[in-house]
């Protein structure tokens, strides 16, 4: 992959298979993959199904190299430093202020197009600069790193919770748990 071309399919084992590369399958992937009820198989199975359009073409000793090409597809092929990064953000809980900033760095309503390359929408996405989603994004990352808060920001805080905090993905098992707790507390 090259960061000067879109990529329209990836190579595996030296064959080149066909991807969806709109953002929206994109997107869709990822909520697959932060989801807890599923396990790392199932994860990269459906990863597998939804972003290659032959994905029953691959051979199954090509099924972990195809895996490995989509994530760096989804990567934009930009290697990381194999260290844990920190959670700022969450693609479906801040949906609601992530497209109204990459709206401002496109120009545009990006969920009117018809097609967007996931690269492109990227793309748009780390150029974000001031923004509802910036604020609460470097918030998050000061709460996480334990940095002091400006007052303007405890108050942003305090004032926008839902929008500040990220909410923790559970299992169906565990929020059963949880409420088995809540009970015997109440």
């Amino acid at each position: 992959m090259t960061p000067w071309e879109l990529p329209q399919s990836l190579c595996v084992c030296g064959i080149d298979y066909a991807i969806r590369t709109d953002f929206r399958v994109i997107l869709d992937i990822l909520m697959a993959l932060g989801d807890p009820e599923l396990d790392d198989y199932a994860k990269t199975e459906i990863m597998i199904k939804i972003l290659y359009e032959d994905y029953e073409e691959i051979p199954p000793e090509a099924m972990q190299e195809a895996a490995k090409k989509a994530a760096e597809f989804i990567d934009c092929g930009l290697s990381d430093d194999g260290k844990q990064a920190l959670r700022t953000f969450d693609w479906e809980q801040d949906a609601g202020i992530i497209i109204p900033a990459i709206n401002s760095v496109a120009g545009h309503e990006v969920r009117a197009d018809k097609y967007m390359h996931w690269w492109t929408f990227l793309g748009c996405f780390m150029e974000i600069r001031e923004s509802v989603f910036s604020t609460i994004q470097g918030i998050r990352y000061k709460k996480a790193k334990k940095k002091k808060l400006e007052k303007w920001e405890i108050e942003f805080c305090r004032e926008n919770r839902a929008l500040v905090e990220l909410k923790e993905k559970y299992t169906q098992e565990e929020l059963e748990e949880q409420e088995r707790l809540m009970q015997l507390l109440g």
